[in-house]
This record gives structure tokens, sequence and C-alpha cells, in this order.
């Protein structure tokens, strides 16, 4: 039976960028990775790469940055005032801050850069840009 969209399937997967650092594995997770092709729950590229793929089958590929977390944008570095941070916090680079927009949602920004009066944040994916290689296989597939 391949994949088809609107399947639930679990793998396990290898993710690596292209030096061969590895971004993330299924074996640091607690479960395998399920998900249901076509509903946009992983990224575009890896649904698309499963499609057609069979039980147990493994498959290796590449997903451009549109197709992943996008390109590199230099638009979502921002810089804030130190003074619209917690009186208490002492920034550094490499600290996340984490923001909650008027709707309640929370995204998290590493710190790239400290001055007296600034600090400069990054609102990128940390894979934005990046074209990233996996190695996956097919444990379990669940049609409707």
């Amino acid at each position: 039976m391949s994949i088809k969209k609107g399947d639930k399937i679990t793998i396990e997967y290898i993710g690596t960028l292209d030096d061969g650092t590895i971004f993330d594995q299924s074996e640091n997770h607690d479960e395998l990775l399920t998900f249901e092709v076509g509903m946009n729950q992983v990224i575009e590229g890896f649904d698309n790469a499963v499609i057609g793929m069979n039980l147990e089958e493994e498959k290796k590929f590449r997903i451009e940055p549109p197709e992943a977390y996008g390109e590199y944008n230099k638009n979502l570095v921002k810089q804030i005032s130190r003074s619209q941070l917690p009186k208490e916090e002492d920034p550094k680079v490499g600290m996340v801050v984490v923001l909650v927009s008027k709707d309640g949602q929370k995204s998290h920004a590493p710190i790239t850069e400290v001055t007296e009066e600034n600090i400069l944040i990054d609102l990128n994916h940390p894979l934005a840009g990046e074209a990233l290689n996996f190695s996956i296989k097919i444990k379990e597939i669940i049609s409707d």
C-alpha cells in the first residue's frame, strides 16, 4: 500500500545539514514521528517526499529552503531596547527571548548582539536558509 495524502504514517528519520551536522533524529525523541500526510503537520518538502512510499521502505532526500523553513530573512532581525526586558535580566548573546503577540502566540528569538542600549534578536527559524537532508524509514501506514 503506497502512502497517499490523508494517510497517517510513523517514521524513523535522521535530518542533517549539508556539512553532515545532525539537526534532529527520531532516536532523540520518546516516540517516532507520526503525522497525517498532506495536512501541513510537517514541512512541505517532507510531506511531498513520503507520497508513494511503502511500509518499511527507506529513502534519502534533500529539501531546499523554500520547501523547508524558508530563506533567511534579514528583515526578521530586530533591534529592541534593553529597557523592554525585565530589569533583573542581564542579556547575553545566545540567550532566548520569548515574545508574545497580541493574540497570545509565543515565539522564541535568540539574542545575536548586545549593546549598552539595545539587543538584536533573530526571528528567523534556526534552520531558515538551510537545505535539509533526510534519511527515513516508513514504520507504519494507517489509511482511512
